[in-house]
């Protein structure tokens, strides 16, 4: 398990964004459940977490309807509109988690520092409940129970990402 970077400062809030493809389906629920978990918690203020996608053919766009309507079934209103990953946010972002390895690997190659690949993380690593996957498979392509199977994931991955980053 990868241990997070955190910022020096206690004050200043940890940046964390999530990319996936094109910034519709998977990074922007992860967000939107990472968000929700930090509020239950009362943590929101030690948070700033945002989206994106290595694609930018989506940018501007809402989430795919499918998945909006999958996570407004387990009260999570995805409000987030895409857009591709900026150079800055490896200086503005603590941690980039990426849902894939296509993913883990464009961000690597597009990182402008070493120090700055060290911020790019796997979404599977953070998994506890699905052992037999290495990735957070992508849904736009399956029927609903790939958009519920990458819900249920990303629930896990954000619960022990938080928890990882408050220890």
């Amino acid at each position: 398990m990868h241990q997070p970077a955190v910022p020096s400062s206690a004050s200043k809030p940890i940046g964390v964004l999530f990319v996936c493809l094109g910034n519709i389906c998977r990074s922007v629920a992860a967000q939107h459940i990472f968000e929700h978990l930090a509020a239950a918690r009362h943590l929101s203020a030690r948070f700033r977490v945002d989206s994106a996608g290595i694609y930018g053919g989506h940018s501007g766009q809402q989430a795919d309807a499918r998945m909006r309507r999958a996570a407004a079934r387990r009260g999570y209103r995805l409000t987030h509109l895409a857009r591709r990953v900026r150079e800055s946010d490896f200086q503005d972002f603590d941690l980039l988690v990426a849902m894939d390895d296509s993913n883990f690997h464009t961000l690597l190659r597009l990182a402008p520092t070493l120090q700055a690949q060290q911020r790019v993380r796997r979404m599977a690593d953070y998994l506890t409940r699905f052992p037999r996957y290495d990735h957070v498979p992508d849904p736009y392509y399956e029927g609903m129970q790939g958009f519920e199977l990458v819900l249920d994931m990303l629930e896990d991955a954000c619960e022990h990402l938080l928890n990882e980053l408050l220890r």
